[in-house]
């Protein structure tokens, strides 16, 4: 077989890459998408919810978000089974957010207070960025895994990039702590979801110009990747 029939994509193998990008979305997005309606409508969830919850919660003033933890921690988990059960493996990022989630959205249930689930975004964020600056601090760049190696970059590249993403989450938990210490609940679940993740698009699609600057060509990616 040729070089250039090597590089050449399958129909079989477009369909595998696109199942994995669908299942990916599936995983970070669904227990969010979960989240936001369970909050907007629980009542939907209430045959649910009512098997866990006692009747003075889903009758409060907040019954929609103690609602829409609940969802969500059971969302998480059913995202980490089937992408476990697809994949084999369980991403670092996904897994983090669904013990966070679990974690937290259990001392919001049992406590019977909303600050913990406001707060699991900060939580989580600032993990984010304490983790990329200590990868860097000890030479070791995660960002990388994170991405599942989906790009080629320069170690210069990384390092930016790095840097960038490391404030850019510390950012996001300054700023969740700011709305949810100043708004609504409605209006708080609204940020976390579509909110941060429209935030995080317009700051992925802005490092575009810097990981074209320090963008691998084939030639040397190959190198970077020869074990000999």
């Amino acid at each position: 077989m040729s070089e250039v029939s090597k590089r050449v994509p399958t129909a079989a193998s477009k369909q595998v890459k696109a199942g994995a990008v669908w299942l990916k979305l599936g995983v970070e997005m669904g227990p969010l998408i979960l989240f936001f309606f369970a909050n907007a409508r629980p009542k939907l969830f209430e045959p649910l919810a009512g098997l866990f919850l006692p009747e003075s919660i889903l009758s409060g003033p907040n019954a929609g978000l103690y609602t829409a933890t609940l969802v969500l921690m059971a969302a998480v988990m059913v995202a980490l089974i089937v992408s476990y059960a697809q994949t084999r493996r369980l991403p670092a990022v996904p897994l983090m957010t669904a013990v966070l989630a679990v974690g937290f959205g259990a001392l919001t249930l049992y406590l019977q207070d909303t600050t913990f689930i406001k707060m699991k975004p900060t939580v989580l964020y600032a993990c984010f960025g304490l983790a990329l600056f200590g990868g860097l601090a000890i030479n070791k760049l995660l960002l990388p895994i994170v991405f599942d190696n989906a790009m080629a970059l320069t170690e210069r590249g990384w390092r930016l990039l790095t840097l960038r993403w490391a404030g850019f989450f510390f950012v996001l938990a300054l700023l969740n702590e700011i709305v949810w210490r100043t708004q609504s609940n409605d209006v708080w679940v609204s940020f976390k979801f579509p909110g941060i993740m429209i935030l995080l698009f317009v700051f992925a699609v802005a490092q575009a110009p810097l990981m074209l600057r320090h963008k691998l060509e084939e030639e040397e990616e190959e190198k970077a990747t020869d074990p000999c």
